[in-house]
């Protein structure tokens, strides 16, 4: 798998998702099976730049290649120089969001609003690709399907941005008007499949091997995104690699090994946001980690109480220890055995 002349480990890659994908958490995915993973989105406005919000969103200190970091905005000019702010503190490939929903980004016409004025989107596209070829910076499109149900245009636009020079397009499969609601579909992913010569990333409701599977039987794409599943479950790469190369699931993984998963990601994730924010920050990634273990509500309740880091940390640890003890393999993979608890 290539995008441009940059090679990929595998086709599986972390979705960006705001809030979520930072530095701490792009580098645990890799760590699990994740051949790629894409930075949170970094505004196109000058402005903010400089605070800390964005200066963390382009911190990629200790990042393992490639860096992918995608930017948004609704001017063609301000996305270009983005382009080239991020080249300049290591980005080695750009990517273009077209699919964010959040109403907070669409009611600036940015993110998956721009699929409602294709001229102004293909406008970005060569912009962002000019200013990225100079450094041989490879440019990358993430889109929804369209923008309601009556204007699916992904295929149209795909085929605009591959004559405009774009590497890679992810398709995700909903429209910007359905959210995250629903079910993702995948005959329109197939149909930018089949109509480009460049890679095509399938994204949405990716939750399982099996499903993965079945996404990549029916859309033929090149590589698979997963976003939402991964929370909690950074080790879904792994087991989707494992099962498309050898037709079985993999075992769960060690109790002991989740938590040292967790505990390591925590101490990366205090680094980065310091005392204050790294507590608060810190709490969804627990509460996604003891989603439907033995005690887990319980315990998110409790964590979200704690205000420093030390002590969130031994509460996590000392969560963790009891759990090992009782469970030596990750309980929440068996269903089954917590019914019985329950």
């Amino acid at each position: 798998m290539h995008i441009g002349a940059i090679e990929l480990p595998n086709a599986l890659f972390v979705a960006p998702m705001a809030g979520v994908t930072d530095r701490p958490f792009r580098m645990l995915c890799k760590r699990l099976g994740a051949g790629y993973a894409v930075s949170e989105m970094v505004t196109s406005r000058k402005d903010l730049w400089h605070t800390l919000k964005t200066s963390r969103r382009a911190n990629h200190d200790g990042e393992t290649a490639p860096i992918s970091v995608q930017i948004a905005g609704t001017d063609a000019q301000m996305m270009a120089d983005a382009a080239r702010y991020n080249i300049d503190r290591g980005a080695q490939i750009i990517d273009i969001n077209m699919g964010c929903p959040a109403k907070k980004v669409c009611n600036k016409w940015a993110g998956s609003a721009l699929m409602q004025d294709e001229p102004l989107a293909l406008e970005i596209v060569e912009a962002v690709v000019a200013a990225c070829a100079p450094a041989d910076v490879p440019v990358t499109l993430k889109m929804r399907t369209g923008w309601c149900d009556t204007e699916r245009n992904a295929l149209r636009i795909a085929r605009a941005a591959e004559s405009a020079g774009v590497a890679m397009v992810t398709v995700h499969g909903r429209t910007r008007e359905q959210g995250y609601k629903g079910f993702a579909e995948y005959d329109t992913i197939a149909a930018v499949k089949a109509a480009l010569r460049i890679p095509v990333v399938a994204n949405g409701d990716i939750d399982s091997p099996a499903k993965a599977a079945a996404v990549l039987a029916h859309t033929r794409a090149d590589a698979l995104m997963v976003g939402r599943a991964a929370q909690g479950r950074p080790w879904i790469f792994r087991e989707i690699d494992h099962y498309l190369a050898t037709g079985e699931l993999l075992a769960p993984p060690a109790t002991r090994d989740v938590a040292r998963w967790l505990t390591e990601h925590l101490h990366d994730h205090y680094g980065l946001y310091g005392e204050e924010l790294g507590v608060r920050t810190a709490r969804k990634h627990i509460g996604w980690a003891v989603h439907a273990l033995p005690g887990g509500s319980e315990f998110r309740a409790v964590m979200n109480t704690h205000a420093d880091c030390r002590t969130q940390m031994a509460g996590v640890m000392d969560y963790f220890d009891q759990l090992a003890d009782r469970y030596k393999l990750w309980p929440a993979a068996n269903e089954e055995l917590l019914e019985q608890e329950a």
